[in-house]
């Protein structure tokens, strides 16, 4: 009854806002409003710590950079109308709009928000490098702060030209642009709101924040100077608002959108899959007047990670290879998604590298399959015949993944192979992993840019957790010579076959147990059009109508 109240209230919120003066960005008179519901919360509004899922889709609604993607993966402009790349790929140089004004904002004279300028990149960029919450700094490796350029790697030039410098080419650079740590904010932002600035969002984008409630609801409003229109030349965005609920259980969440409280759940994990999907994952026929059902191919996998550094895991059956490939051997993937997922994904018969990328193909990587006959020789050749003298290993988890985790379990128990789930808060988990506390913990990775380099950069020694994402501490000198090599290769086919052969290694090192290839899977009200998907989940709002 509760969920009810809190929804009801928005409606009575939006009631309220469209009786203020014309002056004040308060709502929309028409109250044409997109509700959905983040079930994760949302902790900050920040663009520089927007490193996971929840976070980057309000600030895309909040926020733009100096490029964008498409839906179709395609690096487009956004903020700089065009770009060069000079001197052998270290100089990138992006001329600017001069129609872009950040959101009006009590931190600017007068409450109105001004035209950005090249310099508000400079000071944005350069934020990003003493940002403490923030990973950006890892994706700056190699910006050039040295003479040549004077110290200085971004530079505003004049108001409409700004200036990246490398210290050496960068293939996927223009890609790591597109993420939302890119975005554009005005220093008088975090001059006026200092340590608070992660509640009080001031960007470019096509929402303005109007109210937030932490843990409660999140309103945001039409930006009415919005750079952007669509291909008629119509205004963008044409929805008035945003709410965000933050209901926790996915069987409250499910009630509301069924109500047509919410007009979108996304996520697998986001509603009973059980119920909503057949065995071949698609829409109950039960729901089709309801909703429709969204889905497309996912660039993230799904896998478990195995603690493999000597010095802190400690005498762990673990750090030998031949048990690492044994617990791959003995886990049937189809089954886990059929059963367990209702047909959302794909079994991780490759590596890490998931359906969707160029890289990916089978007959050239060629990962794990239920085999029982392999798990019992390599158990023997690791020194434990039948599972004899096997510790017990704890796998860490945490509630979303209970029934699956208990699935992997029994597939281990066939062999003897002791493993005990233990389920852990989120945050706990996340500190945890970081900081390489467990042995055996269940993780995903999601391309937060479009190159295999991305995932690729989670087996790269020099990114060992906590500076890294390196959660499993694998090092292999092979291996980061390849990495190494990717980043410094601009024709595609040599990048793709690098890619495959680094693949090729982690399956026969076996730091992960790959388990599926993810699909994006969202149920849509039928009031709703124009929401469009993408494989990296990105939510965009700004085309989206309500009728």
């Amino acid at each position: 009854m509760r969920k009810h109240i809190v929804l009801i209230s928005l409606v009575m919120f939006f009631q309220s806002c469209s009786d203020k003066k014309q002056s004040e960005p308060s709502g929309p008179e028409s109250k044409n409003i997109f509700y959905y519901n983040e079930k994760d919360g949302i902790s900050s509004l920040d663009p520089a710590e927007s490193n996971v899922l929840p976070h980057i889709w309000i600030c895309n609604q909040l926020y733009n950079g100096l490029v964008q993607l498409d839906d179709s993966l395609n690096v487009l402009p956004c903020i700089a109308k065009s770009w060069e790349i000079q001197e052998d790929g270290t100089k990138y140089i992006f001329h600017l709009r001069n129609d872009v004004y950040f959101h009006d904002n009590e931190c600017f004279p007068n409450g109105k928000g001004r035209k950005v300028r090249a310099y508000d990149f400079e000071f944005s960029f350069n934020r990003l490098l003493i940002t403490p919450n923030s990973t950006a700094a890892s994706l700056l490796a190699y910006i050039d702060k040295s003479e040549r350029t004077n110290y200085r790697p971004f530079q505003s030039m004049n108001d409409s030209t700004f200036v990246i410098y490398l210290k050496q080419p960068y293939s996927v650079f223009l890609n790591i642009l597109t993420m939302k740590y890119f975005s554009v904010i005005p220093y008088e932002a975090i001059d006026y709101y200092k340590k608070t600035f992660r509640t009080h969002a001031v960007g470019t984008g096509p929402f303005m924040l109007k109210n937030w409630e932490e843990g409660n609801k999140m309103i945001l409003v039409k930006n009415p100077h919005y750079f952007e229109k669509d291909a008629q030349g119509n205004s963008l965005p044409y929805l008035d608002a945003v709410a965000i609920s933050f209901i926790r259980d996915k069987e409250t969440a499910f009630i509301e959108f069924l109500n047509g409280k919410l007009d979108m759940l996304s996520g697998a994990d986001a509603m009973n899959i059980n119920e909503v999907l057949d065995k071949s994952g698609t829409l109950n026929k039960t729901y089709a007047s309801k909703c429709y059902l969204q889905k497309a191919n996912y660039l993230k996998t799904d896998y478990i990670g195995l603690l493999v550094d000597e010095k802190v895991n400690k005498n762990s059956p673990l750090l030998k290879k031949a048990f690492r490939k044994a617990l791959n051997y003995a886990i049937d993937r189809e089954r886990l998604v059929k059963y367990f997922r209702n047909g959302v994904g794909m079994p991780a018969v490759a590596g890490i590298i998931p359906k969707g990328f160029k890289s990916f193909d089978t007959s050239q990587v060629k990962g794990f399959h239920y085999h029982p006959e392999k798990v019992k020789e390599l158990l023997k050749e690791a020194g434990y015949p039948d599972g004899k003298g096997l510790p017990e290993i704890t796998f860490h988890i945490t509630e979303d993944y209970k029934e699956q985790a208990s699935f992997l379990q029994s597939q281990w128990k066939e062999f003897n192979i002791p493993i005990k789930i233990s389920i852990e808060q989120p945050s706990v988990f996340r500190q945890a992993t970081l900081l390489f506390q467990y042995e055996m913990f269940k993780k995903s990775w999601l391309a937060d840019y479009i190159d295999e380099e991305n995932f690729f950069s989670l087996f790269y020694s020099k990114n060992f957790s906590p500076i890294g994402f390196n959660y499993t501490h694998f090092k292999n000198v092979d291996f980061d010579l390849l990495y190494e090599k990717t980043l410094r290769t601009t024709d595609e086919k040599e990048k793709i076959k690098l890619y495959q052969e680094m693949d090729r290694i982690l399956i026969d090192e076996a730091p992960i147990v790959p388990l599926y290839y993810d699909e994006v899977v969202r149920l849509v009200s039928h009031k709703i059009k124009g929401l469009s998907m993408n494989p990296i989940n990105v939510l965009s709002l700004k085309h989206v109508q309500k009728n």
